[in-house]
């Protein structure tokens, strides 16, 4: 819960305030004078009278009440400090730029600790320990310089990290990008990421919010609290994109299953911004492009026009956006030779439509105009317009402007030419277009962002649940079972209690056993050895045993492998390998992968991921969405994949990890797809029930 002494205080004091504008109390001070503050300022300083024109107070003791308090001090000093604001003061608001706490050691953590715990008891907020501040259209209560536009329609930006704050900031000025607001949370003691998540969805309004949320994450906290917020704001209208930094950390720990191998801390990452419906970003450039494309309206379609007096840069977005699955289609016909005639000799308007480096502003809006009301296979323009010094820069950047205000199809601004343009670009600034200047970086944001519009689903989430699951069933087997792999006929029963198909099998214990299993399956059958986790890395499968003493054979050379116990015995069957597995990754609940099988699995690592529980709509996007697709569509003969029926095992995969939380690492491979079903053949399924993350944390 934000303070509304957090978010627009009636007062405000700097504790630690300085004249020096180099210092972090002083240079806040001054953004609140600058930014035009109306509430009434403090300052604590006992070396001072008077700074920046505002009486200080020797302590804050002597201090009135006080909705806001900035503190710039040492971090020792900040627990009384708070304690005095909080209990007599009746402070409800703290920013706290001090650093020294539990980023530097035990004792500082200690410090913070105590003072979130201040806060807590008198129901206040606290943005950081550690961190820039925040600031809004209401007050900059922030000790960095490069102040940006703020507006209610910009865009809400929160961020772990400070200093990315600031070098984003600077990035998004360049391009015109408007904020809302700046939240950077710093330690995140009391206030994190997804807190301000929670307060921007609770208090969302479409049309009068901030349309677009920005994210730099480090730590991902609460990851369901993080999911169920986005897909909040998302249903309302609002979009969001965000950096999660710390990818390449060491997350990927050894795992005894294919799926643990794959299904690293970073997949489970994808997987929640897929679900969540945030377009993930990796790098501060890429983050500010993808909120500017973001607060314009987006192509209706996939078919864009390039117009440019330059024709190297006009082939690179063609093509970047080739690859990435949009269209630049030719234009032709009547409207375009008319439209040509209109141009210099030499010009194209074939798509790229180039007018030449001598081109006119009154041919660029000739050619804007034809692209909006002409040319119908057209969904959006994106216009590249450098200036080679051969004509002047303002009347072709008012024509563009004013397209681009008028226009109903959206028109990208693609200005490489800062230098000869320095006094023209700030009007699209003024008028909140957004400005791109390299056509490359440009045509990958684009791509991501349509590539990214994940479908926000209104699924209720007792809709995932499959109604002949049998739960309890399912818990009795996991309660009762001891920690790590479970013994053949404990799998057969969560299969079973899940309602997953899979082949018929018996367990033999002796030879005579199973020849009898044999008879009883028929023959040919497949052989697997009992006890070792990985059977064919120790010679424990055989296929295509025919006769009798082909079994005893098997079952002998099995039996001495080390530590054999049994030996399980299925019909020995055909179809494509596929291959559902699911991962529990800490906080994250369990993140459930599916591909092909064999070789698609362990060399091509040819998987898609989702986090449970997968609806059928999310399960077939995963389905869909495998760069081996084609073969489960069926090639060469092949008969096709059952998808629905591969689909719904996806979906009971993840309706059995959420009804046992205990399931650490489970495999389905391979499962067989043959006669229009989908049967799993193999399994193997880890029990942790006594792991501290075990469950979803909120």
């Amino acid at each position: 819960m934000l303070t509304s002494q957090l978010l627009n205080p009636e007062s405000i004091v700097v504790v630690g305030g300085s004249a020096d504008t180099g210092k972090p109390g002083g240079n806040v001070i001054k953004n609140l004078l600058a930014q035009g503050y109306t509430g009434k300022i403090y300052v604590v300083n006992p070396k001072s009278a008077e700074i920046q024109g505002i009486r200080c107070y020797p302590d804050v003791d002597a201090l009135p009440d006080v909705e806001l308090a900035i503190l710039a001090i040492p971090a020792a000093a900040c627990v009384e400090a708070v304690e005095i604001l909080a209990r007599k003061k009746h402070t409800r608001g703290f920013i706290i730029f001090s650093a020294g706490f539990q980023e530097e050691s035990e004792a500082g953590a200690r410090l913070e600790k105590q003072i979130a715990h201040t806060i807590n008891e008198t129901g206040g907020s606290l943005i950081g320990p550690n961190c820039i501040g925040m600031m809004n259209t209401h007050y900059t209560g922030i000790f960095t310089g490069a102040i940006p536009p703020l507006s209610p329609q910009g865009v809400d930006f929160i961020t772990g990290s400070g200093a990315t704050a600031v070098f984003l900031v600077q990035a998004a000025l360049r391009i015109g990008l408007p904020f809302a607001s700046i939240y950077s949370v710093g330690n995140s003691a009391q206030v994190g990421v997804e807190d301000v998540l929670e307060h921007l969805d609770e208090t969302y309004v479409h049309g009068q919010s901030a349309p677009v949320k920005m994210l730099y994450i480090e730590h991902i906290r609460h990851p369901q609290k993080l999911l169920r917020h986005a897909l909040s704001l998302n249903r309302k209208g609002a979009r969001i994109t965000a950096v999660k930094a710390g990818s390449s950390q060491a997350g990927s720990r050894a795992a005894s299953s294919h799926t643990g191998a794959l299904a690293t801390p970073d997949v489970a990452v994808d997987a929640l911004f897929r679900k969540a419906g945030i377009i993930r970003c990796y790098g501060r450039t890429e983050l500010a492009l993808t909120a500017g494309l973001l607060l314009q309206p987006l192509p209706k379609g996939r078919n864009m026009a390039i117009v440019t007096h330059a024709g190297g840069p006009a082939v690179m977005l063609t093509d970047v956006l080739s690859a990435g699955g949009l269209q630049v289609p030719q234009i032709e016909g009547p409207k375009a030779k008319a439209l040509l005639e209109k141009l210099y000799h030499g010009s194209s308007v074939a798509n790229p439509i180039d007018y030449l480096a001598t081109g006119t502003a009154e041919q660029l809006g000739h050619i804007l105009d034809a692209c909006e009301h002409d040319f119908t296979n057209i969904d959006a323009v994106a216009v590249i317009y450098g200036n080679a010094g051969l004509t002047e820069v303002e009347s072709t950047c008012n024509v563009l402007l004013r397209h681009m205000l008028t226009a109903q199809k959206t028109i990208y601004a693609i200005l490489p030419s800062a230098h000869n343009a320095v006094t023209e670009l700030p009007e699209f600034v003024k008028n909140n277009r957004i400005i791109f200047s390299d056509e490359v970086l440009f045509g990958r944001t684009l791509v991501n962002v349509l590539s990214q519009q994940y479908r926000i689903s209104d699924e209720k989430q007792d809709e995932y649940i499959l109604p002949d699951t049998e739960r309890a069933k399912i818990s009795e087997i996991i309660t009762t079972a001891p920690d790590g792999y479970l013994p053949p006929d404990k799998v057969q029963g969560l299969l079973d209690a899940a309602g997953i198909m899979r082949a018929r099998e018996r367990i033999a214990a002796t030879s005579a056993a199973a020849v009898q299993a044999a008879k009883e399956l028929g023959y040919p059958v497949v052989m697997k050895v009992v006890g070792p986790v990985h059977k064919s890395d120790v010679g424990g499968v055989t296929l295509n045993v025919r006769s009798d003493s082909g079994v005893q054979e098997e079952f002998a050379r099995m039996m001495q492998i080390d530590g054999a116990t049994a030996v399980l015995l299925q019909p020995q069957l055909s179809g494509t390998q596929l291959f559902v597995g699911a991962k529990r990754e800490p906080n994250f609940g369990h993140l459930v992968v599916c591909g092909l099988g064999g070789i698609f699995v362990e060399v091509l690592k040819d998987v898609s991921s989702a986090l449970a529980p997968c609806s059928v709509s999310e399960a077939l996007h995963m389905i869909r969405s495998l760069r081996g697709y084609k073969i489960i569509q069926g090639v060469r003969g092949q008969e096709p994949v059952n998808e629905a029926a591969f689909a719904e095992a996806i979906v009971r995969v993840s309706q059995l990890c959420c009804a046992a939380p205990g399931i650490a690492e489970l495999d389905l491979n391979p499962l067989l797809a043959a006669n229009n079903q989908v049967v799993a053949v193999d399994a193997r399924i880890k029990i942790t029930t006594h792991d501290e993350n075990s469950a979803f944390t909120d």
